[in-house]
């Protein structure tokens, strides 16, 4: 956890701005109110179709939308990532991350580490 956290901060300090992070709980998504209104839509959109490959996939999921207007956005992440890269206790020190008092494994807030870039 603490490397993603650490790519995170680097995020945070490029772009000169506090970004928070919360999670819904495992097994909590039926509490997620983007996910009980949107997901049906996505199935609707897939009903009966054979994902033969990864572009019949996106083409399904770029036709979902809602009688409100809601529209998705696919986008296809095509890079690898690198597995198994461990936080040095270094990295863990120099972090700026600030837990949350509820849920702090799940909420938690990145801080920029230089002052002079917030806009």
């Amino acid at each position: 956890m603490q490397q993603r956290q650490y790519d995170l901060q680097q995020l945070v300090n490029r772009l000169g701005i506090e970004i928070r992070i919360a999670h819904y709980p495992s097994y909590c998504s039926k509490y997620n109110p983007i996910e009980r209104r949107f997901f049906p839509h996505l199935g609707r959109a897939c009903a009966g179709m054979l994902f033969d490959s990864l572009d019949t996939v996106v083409t399904l999921m770029r036709k979902a939308s809602t009688s409100k207007g809601l529209k998705t956005t696919v986008n296809v992440i095509r890079r690898n990532y690198l597995t198994g890269r461990n936080a040095t206790d270094d990295i863990k020190q120099n972090l700026d991350i600030v837990f949350d008092d509820l849920l702090p494994k799940w909420n938690y807030r990145a801080i920029p580490q230089d002052a002079t870039l917030i806009l």
